[in-house]
């Protein structure tokens, strides 16, 4: 039997924010640890108690649920020394991957065990805050009551939703790459409200706050998006100037667009 729930092999931006997410939920002596930085290993021991493995492979020797936080390009190295230490085992594993791009035949194909139960996950940054949302498929070795604890300790991080493997690069598209456009776009009102002579830190915050607060009136109304645009655009007002001029930079094309390249680059990263 395992000695540890979960394992984390990787434990930078996002595996750190799931191991801070999953140990608010799981005891922390449950999940254990492992990074080659051993610094962002004994910080997250620091903060959060979870025990600290002497590597990777200790990790895999005594995890149940491990989590895989490499990057794509790194799969395979990893898979292929952790191969000869799973065949090994005599317990059962499910082994949880967060590189994009990668599909679960290919991890199988790496790893070369048959049979392995496998789930991709694709959490994001808002993970760290409890905000976040998780993307995630599995193969036919995972039964439900894994994939049960699997979703259950995610919730901590925040909305987990199944999707299929088809899918999953599409919506990495918006979820995963997504933040990174949201910041931009946030940066922006904020540059904007400099130049009308706000305050930057002001500007910042009310950007942050009024974009945090649309997309609660989106998700709990359930309206579409354009409704609730016009709905703040009045008669010859303001903000349907302010529109206006987003149309004129193509701005609704350039997301879209943006979307698409995050989507290609992730198909590209598991080839």
């Amino acid at each position: 039997m395992a000695k540890y729930q979960f394992g984390f092999i990787g434990c930078g931006n996002m595996g750190g924010a799931l191991v801070r997410a999953i140990s608010s939920k799981i005891p922390a002596d449950h999940i254990l640890i492992a990074d080659r930085i051993t610094d962002n290993a004994e910080q997250l021991h620091l903060k959060c108690g979870v025990c600290v493995a002497a590597d990777a492979v200790q990790v895999a020797q005594e995890a149940q649920y491990i989590f895989l936080g490499v990057k794509p390009q790194g799969m395979r190295t990893l898979l292929t020394e952790l191969s000869d230490v799973l065949k090994k085992r005599r317990d059962r594993y499910i082994l949880i991957s967060m590189a994009a791009g990668i599909t679960l035949n290919s991890l199988q194909e790496m790893l070369d065990i048959p049979k392995t139960a496998i789930v991709r996950i694709l959490p994001n940054t808002p993970a760290a805050v409890g905000e976040g949302m998780t993307l995630y498929c599995c193969n036919s070795g995972v039964t439900e009551v894994e994939e049960n604890a699997i979703v259950g300790a995610l919730t901590a991080a925040g909305k987990v939703d199944r999707i299929e493997e088809s899918l999953i690069d599409a919506g990495c598209a918006i979820s995963g790459c997504g933040p990174a456009f949201v910041y931009l776009f946030m940066e922006a009102l904020a540059d904007g409200g400099v130049a009308a002579g706000l305050p930057r830190q002001k500007a910042l915050m009310y950007a942050a706050q009024t974009v945090m607060g649309a997309a609660q009136i989106l998700m709990q109304s359930g309206k579409h998006p354009g409704e609730l645009k016009d709905a703040v655009c009045s008669p010859g007002g303001s903000t349907i100037q302010g529109v206006i001029a987003l149309e004129d930079g193509a701005f609704r094309s350039d997301v879209v667009h943006a979307v698409l390249a995050a989507y290609e680059k992730t198909r590209d990263l598991g080839k």
